[in-house]
């Protein structure tokens, strides 16, 4: 049976649509608009692809993503190296870093514990972060997980398996977001804010 859509687009279509959050819909949409773009253009977006694929690497120390190896923040002498921030994913370092009010260092787990899903803890890069405690030089580690089951299951087992190795174990603050109302705030996140309450 004859189709209407050349065997390179329908390709194309079908490989947009395996990245997440892109449905076929989208999938047409950008895949028409990388038609009709220039030849450059698509070129430069083939490119910066395949450079993800060969020029990126995991940084041994933290697990991050980077180009080198340890990675920049790794190997920056004027960040802490005794305080280290835990994350899920390389995109939490980035919303962190964002801040511009960490100066610590990081551990990059990808992932988060969740039987559910059949991630077990080793599945993860929690090995390395015991290993990187034992080491010694830490002060502090603060636990950056999310704020859901999954995440609270994290922490739990990371700090679980530090404790006893004589430095602090801290947990991001939760609770209410700036310029929302409290009477929209769900039980929970009212509860956690209450918990997280300071002196002003």
């Amino acid at each position: 049976m004859a189709t209407a859509l050349a065997r390179p687009l329908a390709r194309l279509i079908d490989e947009l649509s395996k990245l997440p959050g892109i449905g076929p819909k989208t999938a047409q949409r950008l895949a028409y608009h990388i038609l009709r773009t220039s030849q450059a253009d698509a070129e430069s977006l083939a490119a910066a692809v395949r450079a993800v694929k060969t020029d990126l690497r995991y940084c041994s120390v933290c697990f991050n993503i980077a180009e080198a190896d340890p990675c920049a923040v790794c190997a920056a002498d004027d960040r802490d190296h005794t305080v280290v921030c835990v994350v899920e994913e390389p995109l939490d370092v980035l919303a962190i870093e964002r801040t511009g009010q960490f100066k610590g260092v990081y551990h990059v787990l990808h992932g988060a514990i969740s039987p559910v899903n059949g991630v077990r803890p080793d599945d993860l890069r929690i090995a390395q972060l015991v290993r990187r405690v034992q080491a010694g030089g830490l002060v502090e580690l603060i636990l950056a997980t999310n704020p859901n089951l999954e995440g609270e299951a994290t922490a739990m087992y990371v700090a679980q398996l530090v404790a006893g190795a004589g430095i602090s174990v801290t947990r991001l603050a939760r609770g209410l977001p700036m310029g929302g109302d409290l009477e929209y705030a769900d039980e929970v996140t009212v509860s956690r804010a209450l918990e997280g309450r300071r002196s002003i």
